[in-house]
């Protein structure tokens, strides 16, 4: 238990290669942001800080971050993830057990995800009180209810990109200096005793607050970063038809690709348990800001072009994108049904459903699949998804 990783068992080129990667990915976040918002690849854009946007030698190359902007943008991801935590605290869901940890003990999960994301699209769709201005003297009557003015993730976009990297980040260090409390179980991974490298990786497995009931690393995987992707993409969708007067045949495939994904994701909430992720890798700055900024942020990039850029698909192209996301769609759901099955299952070799796989027993004592999809290739499900 909570054995040193050794040097043979780095990833990412070891410390020098996660300390790189911890101060790289959060500058090409930033830049794909604002590529992704002037239209163009521009390797050298200049960095400024300006609020008022009239006083700026206007130049599209110029990447600025409005200070105000960016305080706004901190304060609203602040709020959106207290929300998504007080929907995980108060609407009910099922709990189950995750995988068994090296101790042998099994981790309880609260699993309503799929739940919190319709709410939050209802509230974003119709929850806006609406006032009216009744009187001289200043009296006002709400009126009813409106959407909240989303296209403005649109607009504050490398604002956001900011706010989610320094939110990550204090997550981060937050994170590594917790799990130096007793009684914390770390990755296998995550204790080189290197701090660069440890600080990356993660360094406890299961960091859980509000009296162990709170699993932090399975929440973010699924909650804030991926939902807000989906919100970007719709605010992106309400930014061009302001723009352009239309929505374009892309920009509704993007809407329903990704919009899918999202809910598909948090629809098969419980199938996250037995992934790598939760069994194995520890809760540091790669999952953190993986989750947390890279998701949301990358993710969107190809809606936020498209919202000055109306590529004029013909219904041909359309229809073989379609069919094309379909046939991926196909490969990564089912081929992770078929892991996640198999992983589930206390005895696959008598399972019905399972007795058909082929599989392989490894160092770690686990049970490597030979055989169905993942007899195929090996990251199957990742040949879908892309």
């Amino acid at each position: 238990l909570n054995a040193k990783t050794p040097a043979s068992d780095y990833e990412f080129g070891g410390p020098i290669g996660a300390f790189l990667t911890s101060l790289i990915l959060p500058v090409v976040t930033i830049w794909l942001a604002h590529c992704a918002s002037i239209g163009e690849v521009y390797l050298t854009p200049t960095l400024s800080f300006l609020d008022d946007e009239a006083q700026q030698d206007y130049n599209e190359k110029l990447l600025n971050v409005s200070p105000m902007k960016l305080k706004q943008s901190v304060g609203a991801c602040i709020a959106w993830f207290v929300f998504l935590v007080v929907l995980e605290r108060v609407l009910p869901g099922e709990v189950v057990e995750g995988a068994p940890l090296v101790t042998g003990q099994r981790l309880k999960y609260r699993l309503n995800g799929h739940l919190s994301f319709w709410i939050t699209l209802a509230l974003l769709a119709f929850g806006k009180p609406s006032v009216t201005l009744i009187d001289d003297q200043g009296g006002t009557q709400m009126s009813g209810f409106v959407r909240y003015p989303i296209e403005l993730l649109c607009d504050y976009f490398v604002e956001m990109a900011a706010a989610l990297i320094l939110l990550s980040t204090a997550l981060s260090v937050w994170l590594y200096l917790r799990s130096f409390c007793d009684g914390v179980i770390l990755a296998k991974g995550g204790n080189s005793g290197n701090v660069a490298y440890d600080f990356f990786i993660g360094r406890e497995l299961n960091p859980r607050s509000l009296n162990g009931t709170f699993d932090w690393k399975e929440f973010c995987e699924l909650r804030p970063g991926l939902i807000l992707w989906f919100l970007f993409d719709i605010s992106m969708a309400i930014k061009q038809y302001q723009n352009l007067g239309y929505i374009t045949g892309s920009m509704v495939l993007i809407n329903i690709f990704q919009g899918f994904y999202v809910w598909d994701a948090v629809f098969n909430e419980k199938a996250i348990l037995t992934t790598f992720d939760i069994t194995t890798d520890g809760f540091g700055m790669m999952l953190a800001f993986g989750d947390l900024a890279w998701v949301p942020i990358t993710y969107s990039l190809q809606a936020r072009y498209l919202v000055n850029h109306d590529p004029h698909l013909s219904v041909w192209q359309l229809g073989f994108i379609l069919a094309l996301n379909s046939f991926g769609y196909y490969i990564f759901r089912s081929a992770n049904s078929e892991k996640d099955a198999f992983r589930s299952s206390t005895n696959p070799e008598k399972d019905v459903n399972l007795r058909h796989l082929k599989f392989m027993p490894t160092k770690r004592g686990t049970k490597l699949l030979t055989s169905g999809w993942w007899g195929t290739a090996r990251k199957i499900n990742y040949t879908g998804d892309w």
